[in-house]
């Protein structure tokens, strides 16, 4: 009889993930494509598009660097965790000063952006927030750009990517 390799029993991301909206870690389901959560339900990972979809809410993540970032298909869900993060931001102490969005939601959010036209603000035509905003370089330049959906530049200038700050540079 062949072995069969032990990872085979478990969806691409192994036997347990940090559930998107809890970070607990969550275990899967052996032979299946899904992962359970107590509180969030049943999340289902897709080997062909490296997303994880949330049955309920058909809502979907895809990982980078071992973080979750939620993939949007509408701007208002985009606007609310840049604002949720700004909030956060302001909590600790910090001010953004510029926010840059993945280039793959520039035709989604270029008509919900206010339109710039303050002096030296050159190459940024929107603002959102208050803040400028200017959307990410190539994913193919910068791979991390498929996934991540925004960072935020804070005083004194030093990146902020979400969904986890990353203040203790």
């Amino acid at each position: 009889m062949p072995l069969i390799s032990p990872s085979w029993q478990y969806p691409i991301f192994g036997p347990e993930i940090a559930c998107p909206h809890c970070r607990q870690m969550i275990p899967a389901l052996t032979l299946t494509d899904t992962y359970l959560c107590p509180r969030h339900g049943a999340f289902e990972s897709n080997p062909d598009t490296g997303e994880l979809v949330h049955l309920q809410s058909g809502r979907r993540w895809r990982q980078w660097q071992q973080h979750w970032y939620r993939q949007h298909t509408h701007p208002d869900g985009i606007r609310f965790e840049i604002h949720e993060a700004l909030d956060q931001l302001y909590s600790q102490g910090y001010r953004a000063t510029k926010v840059t969005i993945a280039q793959r939601y520039q035709e989604l959010m270029t008509g919900y952006l206010e339109k710039a036209n303050r002096p030296g603000e050159e190459g940024c035509r929107y603002r959102l927030y208050g803040l400028p905003v200017v959307f990410s370089p190539d994913p193919e330049a910068e791979p991390s750009w498929e996934v991540v959906n925004f960072c935020l530049d804070k005083e004194p200038g030093t990146p902020v990517r979400y969904p986890y700050l990353r203040l203790f540079d």
